[in-house]
């Protein structure tokens, strides 16, 4: 593979401005569960990762607000 070249460079830099990483750690037999997982429903690791945190936020929010709102009166 040829050496990139600087606007190559450039634009990978521009694309990976915004991207920041979060390390986790697991075991290797859960791992590749996950990768197994991810793969059954054509998604990456990191797509199924970044999918599943956010439908547990989704959850959580909905339980939090619901917890949080008056109780709705008897025949209304």
């Amino acid at each position: 593979m040829p050496p990139k070249t600087e606007a190559q460079k450039k634009a990978q830099r521009t694309y990976m401005e915004p991207v920041a990483t979060i390390q986790i750690r697991t075991t290797t037999d859960y791992r590749e569960q996950i990768k197994a997982h991810a793969e059954a429903r054509g998604e990456s690791v990191n797509g199924f990762i970044n999918r599943a945190i956010e439908e547990a936020m989704e959850r959580d929010k909905a339980a939090q607000e619901a917890a949080e709102s008056p109780p709705e009166e008897a025949g209304e």
